[in-house]
């Protein structure tokens, strides 16, 4: 569904909520039991010798390891070990690399909203943002982080 395309009333109906009262605390733990918690889902991380052997995988990186074959049985040994040090140093920054990325990707889920405030039978309460479930209402202030995927309300 488009929710962007969707008119507020159209949505607080599809989602049982209200603007002004938001979900009761029962319905928010029944929803949550239904959807889960609002994260992001992660696959299992790979293990080293499994990202190593990715490194091997690009055709032209096996290009090079075929050259270096080929160039070691005419008799050109240094060109052969020339050919497979270039490899060798692609795959360990390649490797390098994929860590720090994922160092990054760590450091950005450190700074999401570890709260929310939201509408729960029409009081703001401060509750854990992975705790969020579809119809919450979100209340949000200059500075805050928003701590999920919302369709803004503006409510007077």
């Amino acid at each position: 569904m488009d929710w962007f395309k969707e008119s507020t009333k159209n949505i607080l109906e599809k989602l049982s909520s209200n603007a002004n009262i938001g979900l009761s605390k029962e319905e928010a733990k029944s929803r949550l039991e239904k959807y889960g918690p609002n994260e992001l889902t992660e696959k299992k991380g790979e293990g080293l010798f499994s990202k190593i052997v990715a490194q091997f995988k690009d055709f032209l990186v096996i290009i090079l390891i075929g050259a270096s074959i080929v160039s070691a049985l005419v008799g050109e040994v240094s060109d052969a070990i020339v050919i497979i040090a270039i490899v060798i140093i692609n795959a360990v920054l390649g490797l390098v690399q994929e860590g720090k990325a994922e160092k990054s990707l760590e450091a950005l889920k450190k700074m999401a909203s570890p709260n929310a405030k939201v509408l729960r039978d029409g009081h703001i309460e401060v509750v854990p943002a992975n705790t969020l479930v579809p119809g919450d209402i979100v209340t949000i202030e200059a500075g805050d982080i928003i701590p999920a995927d919302v369709r803004g309300i503006l409510n007077r």
